[in-house]
């Protein structure tokens, strides 16, 4: 029996699609009413979670999708999952959800066994966790890691802070608010808080009327696909984006402290970056003595087909900081080194310190990962529906372009932002919810329990699709 079969005997078969209009009456109505409290506007459709089951959402109006967008990547296994539905209902959840703890301060009894179950899916090289409360947190967090990191390096880790550090800090002035850097990548996504808003790249909506950071912004590799047909050009582009990488941390105007990366740029439109270009940025990183931080909030937990997606790069050393969220429902960062703890109490921390509610779904998730092989299931699936789209690709070349991914990452083009718009909206009216990202990409992001039948429900729909658009 298949992994989908065994969560889910009585997923649907096939979508259904009622209404002529997506969004359909139903879900009109109710996302007008919607906006009287709520900014409605980016509203797709409105769901019903009670219908939804294993790969497929239902919406208010009766339709039922083939989902593979997963609520933007972050549904790990699948809509109304059992194991997780009995997790949720556990009384380690009840006490999670109706209390509530400071973790920081009185964490619960069963704190420590959350965490090593967590911990038991970390990255290689990684055996410590500070946690978040959502993907943008984890990547603000780790930056407030990394610069404390690097002071304290600067410092001396045993150096107490000196009474000008302390006074100025709370002017918001140098010494104590020391200018330090983040690089980041031309086209990369890291969040909407103001520290990550600096860092993120892809889109002016992300950050327009925000005070931002002075912070350097290098170029992310752009490939020529096949990637096999073009191997020398493409790494002669590793080449001029690693040289600029190493002249602005050399040449900024002040330090740059870390380094912040996608292993596949998602939002700004699924680019992805080679293992030479990987293992140069460690090399630069570790020669300039700059904090390495690897963004994997979209890219982990298993849809690459390893369960973290930097992974197929074999870095060495491992990455500093490795953050993560979405899949996993729960957010922070991964780390080795014990000099990442601050020399004082009270600089990493806040309130909650994370939630042991979405770390107890996240341990569950990890568990049923493990169990059933799912990122191997998944690499599989992924081949196969690699293969279907390259099909179509030599079948609507127009409209299948630049076909790129790992397992069940993947991504194409199409023309324009309005032939892909046309495209979405058009599998939707097909009984497949699907997803764009930059300007004119069409990504990928299906749970770890799609299977090939669902493949074969896809890539029909993409055909049927691009079929009435020749005619």
């Amino acid at each position: 029996m298949s992994i989908s079969s065994q969560y889910y005997p009585d997923e649907p078969s096939a979508p259904t699609v009622n209404t002529t209009v997506i969004p359909g009456p139903v879900s009109q109505k109710a996302i007008a009413d919607l906006g009287k409290v709520f900014d409605s506007r980016t509203v797709y459709f409105v769901a019903d979670y009670e219908k939804s089951l294993g790969n497929y959402i239902s919406d208010v109006d009766g339709n039922v999708y083939l989902d593979l967008y997963a609520q933007i990547a972050s549904i790990a296994l699948g809509y109304n999952n059992p194991a997780l539905i009995k997790a949720a209902q556990s009384p380690e959840m009840i006490r999670a959800l109706v209390e509530r703890p400071a973790l920081g301060n009185f964490p619960g009894k069963d704190f420590e066994s959350l965490l090593s179950k967590i911990l038991k899916v970390a990255p290689p090289g990684q055996d410590k966790v500070w946690s978040g409360l959502s993907g943008a947190d984890a990547n603000e967090l780790a930056f407030k890691a990394a610069f404390m990191y690097y002071q304290q390096k600067k410092r001396g880790y045993s150096t107490e802070f000196t009474p000008e550090e302390e006074y100025s800090c709370m002017q918001n002035q140098s010494p104590g608010s020391p200018q330090l850097a983040v690089l980041s990548f031309e086209r990369a996504f890291h969040g909407r808080l103001f520290a990550t808003a600096s860092v993120t790249r892809s889109k002016p909506i992300h950050k327009i009327d925000l005070p931002s950071f002075n912070w350097p912004k290098a170029e992310y590799p752009s490939y020529k696909y096949p990637l096999s047909k073009y191997e020398k050009e493409n790494k002669q582009e590793d080449d001029r984006c690693l040289a600029i990488v190493e002249n602005l941390i050399k040449t900024w105007e002040f330090p740059v402290a870390a380094l912040i990366i996608e292993p596949v740029q998602s939002e700004g439109g699924d680019n992805h970056g080679s293992s030479y270009f990987f293992q140069g940025l460690r090399d630069i990183t570790l020669q300039n003595d700059v904090v390495m931080i690897v963004d994997e909030v979209q890219t982990g937990v298993g849809a690459t087909g390893k369960l973290w997606a930097h992974e197929h790069f074999n870095l060495s050393p491992a990455p500093d900081l490795v953050t993560f969220s979405k899949k996993f429902q729960s957010a922070g960062y991964w780390f080795h080194d014990d000099k990442f703890i601050p020399n004082k109490t009270y600089r990493q921390f806040n309130t909650w310190c994370g939630d042991p509610a979405r770390m107890i779904i996240a341990g569950a998730i990890a568990e049923e990962i493990v169990k059933h092989d799912l990122v191997e299931h998944t690499a599989k699936v992924g081949d196969y529906i690699y293969n279907g789209l390259a099909k179509l690709a030599d079948k609507y070349p127009k409209d299948i372009q630049n076909l790129r991914g790992k397992a069940t990452f993947i991504a194409f083009d199409l023309e324009s932002q309005n032939d892909r718009d046309n495209f979405l909206y058009q599998l939707k009216l097909n009984g497949v919810n699907c997803g764009g990202c930059a300007e004119n990409s069409v990504r990928l992001r299906p749970t770890l329990t799609f299977e090939n039948k669902h493949a074969d429900i896809f890539l029909a729909a993409v055909d049927n699709v691009l079929s009435a658009k020749r005619q």
